[in-house]
């Protein structure tokens, strides 16, 4: 009998919307290629049916939801969970968001895995209605998958603390290796190869990007600081201050989701600055290192346990300012980061032995 699985928790394939979508989609693609019988729940923002179609092999299954924002996400995940629910396979739900519809899985008896992300609820970003939302949904996740999976070690632990650990497998996410990517998109910025460090983030406190920008700003560094994201000084008050704080060499030049442009920035890039505080394996930080950034980072344990030995690392805006005037001093230090980078994302991320071990864990619970 065919292996099916129905995977939900996304906006679909193919990606265009973040982490979770590149993973879905690398994932629904190598399952497609051994053989899986592989179903991909798509949000439609429209009115309309439910419909189907086939995307190289992976069957995806549209669900058109009229409301906006957290609303139509809350409503498309309820629709993906009932048809879900209604036919036989697998079901792989990345992110606990509404892990209480999980309820439904278990009263018909279909097996439930939860990529269980970040610690959503500790995110200065959210407001106490739905911090209180997330961590009910994060509990409910534990006590209503069939098992869990943490993408890095210290999610696995904290998850360890609300249910047994032989519960959680711990696998982390993946990212190509990128070695010759087109130089000419730099001219659009008009930037050099190597002459420029680069933030890929979402301008929000717990993310380091003012502190980033401060520190960069200090001096003249004779070489930009390209920053990737949105920025609108009307929006909030920390994005006001970000631009404030940031000198002439500094560029902001908006979100990027073209692929080929982000992999040939983060190639050529001097640096790559990962500010991030809260999450686990964080992708923008493991696919710098598949492109063969140098890296410096927030010093947590998120990013040190990904990131290794051959990173560099910061706890606040001073520190950050001293590592960048030492790895600035030294083209031998860059490359020796580039170089470390490489061999970690070689030895752990890859998405050959990511998706191979999730393989691995799926067929463990095929009926």
């Amino acid at each position: 009998m065919k292996k099916h699985i129905h995977i939900l928790g996304t906006r679909g394939v193919p990606a265009a919307h973040g982490g979770f979508e590149t993973f879905a989609e690398h994932l629904a693609l190598y399952l497609v290629r051994r053989g899986w019988q592989v179903s991909v729940y798509c949000q439609q923002d429209a009115a309309g049916a439910e419909h189907e179609d086939t995307w190289e092999g992976v069957r995806r299954v549209h669900i058109p939801v009229t409301q906006s924002g957290a609303k139509g996400t809350i409503v498309f995940d309820w629709k993906s969970t009932l048809h879900a629910a209604r036919e036989a396979g697998l079901v792989l739900t990345l992110g606990y968001n509404t892990a209480v519809f999980g309820l439904v899985y278990r009263l018909k008896g279909i097996t439930n895995l939860i990529n269980m992300d970040g610690i959503e609820w500790r995110r200065q970003k959210w407001s106490t209605l739905e911090r209180a939302w997330l961590y009910l949904n994060e509990r409910a996740g534990c006590w209503l998958g069939n098992h869990l999976i943490a993408d890095h070690p210290d999610i696995k632990a904290h998850l360890a603390a609300r249910v047994a650990a032989a519960k959680i497998t711990m696998i982390p996410y993946g990212a190509d290796r990128i070695d010759k990517p087109d130089s000419g998109v730099l001219t659009q910025y008009g930037l050099q190869p190597g002459g420029y460090a680069m933030v890929i983030a979402r301008p929000e406190p717990e993310n380091s990007v003012l502190e980033i920008v401060t520190a960069f700003s200090r001096k003249p560094r004779g070489m930009k600081l390209v920053v990737l994201g949105r920025y609108d000084p009307g929006q909030t008050p920390y994005h006001k201050h970000v631009l404030a704080a940031a000198g002439d060499e500094v560029m902001f030049v908006g979100a990027v989701y073209d692929k080929q442009v982000v992999s040939a920035l983060r190639f050529h890039s001097s640096l790559y600055a990962h500010g991030h505080q809260v999450g686990g394996t964080n992708p923008s930080l493991v696919e710098a290192m598949g492109a063969g950034s140098a890296v410096l980072a927030h010093g947590n344990q998120f990013n040190r346990w990904v990131a290794g030995p051959g990173a560099r690392y910061f706890e606040n805006e001073q520190q950050c300012a001293d590592q960048l005037d030492a790895i600035f001093s030294s083209p031998a230090v860059i490359e020796r980061m580039r170089q470390a980078s490489r061999e970690r994302h070689a030895a752990m991320f890859t998405w050959e032995r990511v998706l191979g071990e999730y393989e691995e864990l799926l067929v463990g619970w095929q009926g």
